[in-house]
């Protein structure tokens, strides 16, 4: 059966591996990014069954007339995401409001402007990207560790009012093969690495599995997944 997902963020990184992923089943996908032309470009690379739009989700004023157009969904992913270097000591506080205000609020206001297109039964799902940071911080995160641990409220206050659509969040740790990770020396990964049981680290297809069970799983509500591969308990 066809479905339709609304994948935000999508233009890049685990966004677009999802994106690419659902499409490739049959389904019909909109995907969003900052730039109107990037999103098209992106979607036309997937396939004929994508399209992109542009939506900056840290203006949430903008996002329900940039949204206006979306049709009924089965499914959305709330992947937008941005990296934030931000101590208490040398404290930005612009950086840190614009974080908080994408995913907190800018998530928050996505649902809000698609409640009337989310067909409202058990087997339409919301996922929310969230992160390990949350519970496992680093120099450095204290505005991306804060955010992640709102997620996760975030997620059962909406999983409860807006049942019987299904709620759910997605915690990556250090996934090996991103974009972001992949480029780091062997050294720091390997340091990583070797905190997992087996020695290896979550993977993007791990990732994009996770999310699709979240997706599609009718039994799964207010749930904080971790793909991390059990990094930290050895």
């Amino acid at each position: 059966m066809t479905r339709r997902y609304l994948v935000v963020g999508g233009t890049s990184g685990i966004g677009r591996e999802i994106a690419a992923s659902l499409s490739a089943d049959g389904h019909e996908v909109t995907l969003t990014g900052r730039d109107a032309g990037v999103a098209a470009a992106v979607a036309a690379e997937i396939g004929p069954n994508v399209r992109g739009i542009a939506v900056d989700i840290s203006e949430p004023e903008h996002i329900a007339p940039a949204l206006a157009d979306v049709g009924p969904l089965d499914g959305l992913v709330l992947a937008a995401i941005e990296r934030d270097a931000n101590t208490v000591r040398e404290y930005d506080i612009a950086r840190a409001r614009r974080l908080v205000t994408l995913k907190l609020v800018g998530y928050t206001e996505t649902v809000h402007a698609l409640l009337d297109r989310l067909v409202p039964q058990r087997s339409t799902g919301i996922v929310l990207f969230g992160g390990r940071a949350k519970d496992a911080p680093y120099p450095g995160s204290v505005t991306v560790s804060t955010i992640n641990g709102g997620v996760e409220g975030l997620t059962t206050a909406l999983a409860l009012e807006l049942a019987p659509l299904r709620v759910n969040a997605l915690h990556p740790g250090i996934i090996g093969d991103s974009p972001f990770w992949a480029g780091k020396p062997s050294g720091v990964l390997e340091a990583y690495s070797s905190r997992t049981p087996g020695g290896e680290l979550a993977t993007m297809a791990d990732v994009v599995d996770a999310t699709r069970f979240l997706l599609h799983n009718g039994g799964v509500s207010a749930t904080n997944l971790y793909v991390d591969r059990g990094w930290r308990i050895t």
